[in-house]
């Protein structure tokens, strides 16, 4: 069986964000996009967040009913030109595993968390597209519900990417409770911004940058307010945040902005936003901060485009990590390459997919990652770092279904582990895992050799295979461990047929 790359004609990107939720649906032409249609709508998923950190049954509703609407209006695209993301709240919830069955099953389609970093070079990648292109570096800032990214960049690739805990929902509820604004609050505001700041300030000015450009909600609603109400033609500028921080202090309150350009939904949970802005222009030292329209939504789309290149940006990950990891590279390649191999074989029996296939060899080509720690237990120390590694490219989830295929390669199977996952997602990465380790076990030698496999069929509890019924007996090391893997999977209820053996 072989997998060509699937074209995308028309895809959609979906924002789940702790203020909004956004939705773009653009036509694909020659690698560029063409939006056909945006959606907006406040949900304010952070303000759902109860005292233990889980979303409320309130919050869970509204969001809910958005991503039916939204589901609506992609249910003729097919799973693969479709991207939803969960940002901060979703990062934080921690019933999030109750919500997001419910919440795929609203939209129709899988929704992916994302970590801070990869969040920043998505947006990045989306502020690149939409702005000129300028000779040296890019200052981008994005205000989000419960984070604000900064990212400085070229071209197209994110060089120096953070995520820092304040956002426009969480510096409002915090410092300026029930809409008060007054200069005490306000000053606290920005003093806690600033301390965030701290942590990036040194290092982001040693790099410089040519232009900055915020993207976003807030950004985008400060731009507009400073433009209609006189302040500022270009862009934001600290003269005229001056001006719009005495105007609403002089307000006192949030129900009684007046401010042209600022809309009723966004008004409860400005003051923060633009508190946040004032500490970044001070700490940063910016005069000018443009604005641009594009951000995570285009980022997702032109990242999807991406998907399935050679060089897309997961794959560069991945090789970027083992060589940083010093992985036995030509180990890897015969894992990999006979990985492959028995993918093919068992892919029509057990409904496998392309995306399947490139799981099973970033997982081929890193399972010796945690050699770099230590031999003994490698394969739990290659789980830990997969787990908590910055792996561009890739979802919270699709980062640790491959530390969990790394940590199942070899001794024990972790049957505990799967269970706690979904039974179909379980299912499917027990399957991958089958193959992994076979892989593994027929290239103990790490010898380039050639093994005659004689035919391979995915069963429902696990895996038929066949060898020359010889060369088996000539490899009897090879034999005495199929034989002891049938006997590590059997106690975690899953199949190992051999036939020769």
């Amino acid at each position: 069986m072989f997998f060509s790359k699937r074209p995308i004609d028309t895809a959609a990107a979906i924002d789940l964000g702790s203020n909004s939720f956004h939705m773009i649906v653009a036509r694909i032409e020659n690698g560029q996009i063409h939006v056909q249609d945006k959606l907006k709508e406040m949900v304010r998923l952070g303000g759902g967040l109860d005292a233990e950190g889980n979303l409320t049954p309130e919050a869970q509703e509204r969001a809910l009913d958005c991503l039916h609407r939204f589901g609506e209006r992609i249910r003729g695209l097919p799973p693969h030109a479709v991207r939803a993301v969960g940002t901060n709240t979703l990062r934080k919830a921690r019933n999030r595993h109750v919500f997001l069955p419910l919440a795929e099953t609203a939209l129709g389609h899988r929704i992916e968390i994302v970590a801070g970093r990869e969040e920043a070079r998505l947006i990045h990648l989306g502020v690149a597209h939409s702005m000129p292109k300028i000779d040296g570096r890019r200052l981008v800032m994005d205000i989000g519900g419960g984070s604000t990214e900064y990212i400085i960049g070229q071209g197209f690739e994110a060089e120096v990417m953070e995520s820092l805990h304040m956002g426009c929902v969480s510096f409002s509820r915090r410092y300026f409770r029930n809409g008060r604004i007054d200069e005490e609050n306000w000053l606290a505001a920005r003093i806690a911004a600033q301390r965030e700041l701290e942590a990036i300030r040194h290092t982001y000015r040693a790099i410089g940058w040519n232009e900055a450009v915020g993207a976003s909600g807030t950004l985008l609603s400060v731009a507009r307010v400073l433009r209609e109400q006189g302040w500022g033609e270009e862009g934001i500028t600290r003269k005229g945040l001056k001006k719009l921080r005495k105007a609403m202090i002089e307000a006192g309150h949030v129900d009684r902005l007046v401010l042209k350009g600022l809309s009723e939904q966004r008004a409860p949970v400005f003051p923060g936003g633009v508190a946040i802005v004032e500490a970044t222009l001070m700490e940063l030292d910016i005069e000018l901060m443009k604005v641009s329209d594009g951000a995570l939504r285009e980022g997702l789309i032109y990242d999807l485009i991406g998907r399935g290149e050679p060089e897309s940006i997961r794959g560069r990950t991945v090789q970027t990590l083992a060589r940083r990891l010093q992985v036995d590279e030509e180990q890897a390649r015969r894992v990999a390459t006979f990985a492959e191999r028995l993918f093919q074989g068992v892919a029509e029996d057990w409904g496998l997919e392309q995306e399947d296939l490139e799981l099973l060899q970033w997982s081929a080509s890193l399972h010796e990652v945690g050699r770099v720690i230590a031999h003994s237990q490698y394969h739990k120390h290659g789980h830990y770092l997969l787990a908590h590694a910055d792996m561009p490219g890739f979802s919270l989830q699709d980062q640790q279904s491959l530390a969990l295929l790394v940590r199942a390669h070899r001794r024990k199977f972790p049957a505990r582990l799967f269970a706690e996952l979904p039974p179909e997602e379980a299912r499917r990465l027990e399957r991958l895992a089958l193959l992994l380790r076979l892989s593994v076990l027929l290239h103990r030698s790490r010898e380039d050799r050639e093994i005659p496999l004689q035919g391979i069929r995915g069963q429902e509890a696990g895996l038929k295979i066949s060898f020359d019924e010889e060369w088996l007996e000539a490899h009897q090391l090879t034999r005495t461990d199929l034989l002891a893997e049938r006997a590590l999977l059997e106690a975690a209820g899953l199949q190992l047929k051999v036939k020769g053996a």
